[in-house]
């Protein structure tokens, strides 16, 4: 764009006679206006990244105090933080009286957020029986 504007200067400059205080003055409004233009996306990239930065950190937050709040599965002292690939493992009735009536594995989405396609998978695995526990002994 500058290289356009200097060639259309060099070319009308041989016709009509121009001030070298008239080209400068051109040439930096035209830095100030891409400077504004660059400075307009710049700023409407950052608030989009500070919007998505606020909703992972809600996000997060939602995960810690999701056993608290009310509708959650279980008792908050059931449920053991994982955080990957699910939020949390839970054991019902571990707390209450010492007998696991099911196991949990649960995931906590705020507001319009789906599963990773990961999370699915477990989701899947889990729907179609393909769950087994596992005793592991270190010699």
């Amino acid at each position: 764009m500058i290289t356009e504007i200097l060639s259309y200067i060099k070319n009308t400059a041989a016709a009509v006679p121009v001030p070298a205080a008239i080209l400068i003055a051109i040439l930096i409004l035209f830095f100030i206006i891409q400077t504004i233009r660059l400075h307009r996306n710049h700023s409407s990239l950052r608030q989009d990244a500070i919007k998505r930065s606020r909703s992972v950190i809600g996000g997060q937050l939602a995960e810690q105090v999701a056993p608290f709040l009310p509708g959650f599965p279980c008792h908050p002292g059931d449920a053991r933080f994982i955080g990957k690939p699910v939020d949390f493992i839970a054991f019902p009735g571990l707390t209450e009286d010492n007998e696991v009536h099911e196991v949990l594995l649960i995931e906590v989405k705020t507001g319009k957020s789906n599963l990773s396609g990961r999370e699915r998978e477990i989701k899947r695995a889990v729907a179609e029986g393909r769950v087994r526990y596992v005793e592991y002994r270190v010699e």
